[in-house]
């Protein structure tokens, strides 16, 4: 099978495919988002990963917006526990690292440490895969790089420190995107998509519909809505223990909306913290 990602062999989006499919996959490195959506429309890929939101970082909103532009439902979920590792060319001691590079959140959230540890100054770019490759065809010995795990083992680098992100409780969550549905039974989990009117009360309705049908709200999001300056639909993600009054809740909620597209019904996911 093959999995289409965002960024190069090493990315994190690479360590959540793995995660969710397991090691049998073939992976499809595209540049950007746009990319991605493209390889799966293009049937390059059989399914494509994306991340959707950090649990420290927030939504990516852009995304959002490709998954409704491109039609492509929404198949499965991940969550990946982020754990950011310093790594260097073999051999080089923490104090001769001059430049730590990596993705600025990534950056970010490792400020804490390399403030604390290193005497050096931070270098931004696209991908913490990029960097890792970047760095081991460089053999920069004044350079670390911040990234996953699994880049020691494609480029040959050194891990110098495990674990120095400042927050241990970051998590990104991937959508598994396909371009049929998932029919197969026992799933608990959708994600929608909406539009209300510009009335008081219209989204307190719809949240009534889900409540009164226990149908329980997991995410909210705003999305612009391009080329209508300060309107907005709504992405929403709902869980169920009876599908029945899931269904009962979205006949109602349809009538109190503009528009309702359902983007897909899934399995839900849980998240571990790694030890």
């Amino acid at each position: 099978m093959k999995i289409a990602i965002q960024g190069i062999r090493g990315a994190f989006h690479e360590a959540a495919a793995l995660k969710h499919f397991g090691d049998t996959i073939e992976i499809v490195e595209c540049d950007t988002f746009k990319s991605l959506c493209d390889t799966l429309k293009s049937s390059i890929a059989d399914k494509a990963l994306m991340a959707i939101e950090n649990s420290i970082a927030g939504s990516i909103l852009g995304n959002y917006t490709l998954i409704h532009e491109y039609g492509f439902y929404v198949i499965g979920e991940v969550y990946l526990n982020i754990k950011m590792n310093l790594m260097t060319i073999p051999g080089v001691a923490i104090s001769d690292i001059s430049v730590v590079e990596s993705h600025p959140i990534a950056l970010q959230q490792c400020q804490e440490y390399i403030h604390k540890n290193l005497n050096a100054t931070c270098k931004e770019s696209n991908d913490t895969a990029e960097s890792a490759r970047n760095l081991s065809l460089s053999s920069d010995t004044s350079k670390a790089i911040i990234a996953s795990k699994i880049c020691s083992e494609l480029y040959n680098l050194e891990i110098k420190q495990e674990g120095i992100e400042t927050h241990k409780q970051n998590f990104t969550r991937f959508l598994i995107l396909g371009r049929e549905d998932d029919k197969s039974l026992g799933n608990n989990k959708a994600s929608l998509r909406l539009q209300l009117g510009n009335e008081v009360g219209s989204l307190a309705n719809v949240l009534v519909a889900f409540k009164e049908n226990e149908v329980n709200l997991t995410k909210i999001q705003s999305i612009p809505i391009i080329g209508a300056p300060y309107e907005y639909d709504f992405h929403i993600d709902v869980e169920w223990a009876d599908y029945d009054r899931y269904q009962s809740a979205l006949a109602e909620v349809e009538t109190k909306t503009r528009a309702l597209s359902l983007l897909g019904e899934y399995k839900k996911s849980s998240f571990e913290l790694n030890q």
